[in-house]
């Protein structure tokens, strides 16, 4: 940052920090030894930062988007209606409301395994977020009208790297992409097909994720039951992005009209 000339960051933790026990001690640590400032924000702060910055990726002619992050420690769904454009830069997102699920790829496979997952501990991974899934779709699933999903995580990239066959990851192609329910059923069933050491070697998955994804496509597909949508879009943005378009809204490089 220093090397970079960075006058100005905003340095966020989410789910991890606000569940240890020492995530106070971490944040004052990291501020002590690495002079970084962490910020532990709420999952409400989660939520918007996630939907500010994908709101370049809502469909106009949608009526309205159910969002989702899958993390590490915790999955946040935001129901949001259509965004109006503003003046300049991204639209603000309207959002209706939001849950952040106690569940992520790797509490999930923390307490399932994430090697071999058989189909039995598969489903069971399914109902157990699925109990989760249900309080905010109870809440959020009538009147959706013409709607579609807007999926922000690693477990969508991956599944997105892999559905286009990706010799290597590529941004440029997976970030905006759209899959069809049928499309995102195919992959989960490839990679539950895969042995560890076969998602290992994808490209689009490596070893650092070979163990979690399944968890992830088991968190997808409790979401997809409790919204049965044909229409998925893949974001490769997120929290990061929302970071920034929120600052450059502070220092009046866009417009919030």
């Amino acid at each position: 940052m220093r090397a970079r000339g960075v006058g100005r960051a905003r340095l966020i933790a989410t789910a991890a920090c606000r569940a240890a026990e020492n995530g106070e001690e971490f944040r004052s640590r990291v501020a002590k030894e690495a002079g970084l400032e962490l910020e532990i924000i709420d999952s409400a702060t989660e939520a918007r930062l996630a939907a500010t910055g994908c709101t370049e990726l809502f469909d106009p002619a949608a009526s309205g988007i159910i969002l989702f992050d899958i993390g590490g420690g915790s999955s946040e769904l935001v129901r949001l209606n259509r965004s109006r454009p503003g003046r300049s830069g991204p639209p603000s997102p309207d959002i209706v409301g939001w849950a952040s699920l106690p569940v992520g790829v790797v509490t999930l496979a923390e307490r399932y395994g994430g090697k071999a997952v058989s189909r039995e501990v598969y489903q069971a991974m399914i109902e157990e977020v699925a109990i989760l899934v249900n309080r905010f779709a109870a809440e959020h699933c009538g009147d959706l009208g013409a709607f579609h999903m807007l999926g922000t995580s690693g477990t969508v990239t991956t599944i997105a790297g892999v559905f286009l066959r990706l010799a290597r990851y590529d941004r440029r192609r997976v970030d905006g992409c759209w899959l069809t329910d049928d499309e995102i059923s195919r992959v989960v069933a490839e990679l539950m097909a895969m042995s560890f050491e076969e998602r290992a070697a994808n490209p689009c998955i490596g070893s650092e994720r070979a163990d979690l994804v399944l968890a992830g496509c088991a968190i997808l597909d409790a979401i997809r039951r409790a919204f049965p949508c044909q229409r998925l879009r893949v974001a490769d943005r997120g929290l990061r992005e929302g970071m920034l378009v929120e600052m450059m809204h502070e220092d009046g490089v866009w417009s919030e009209a």
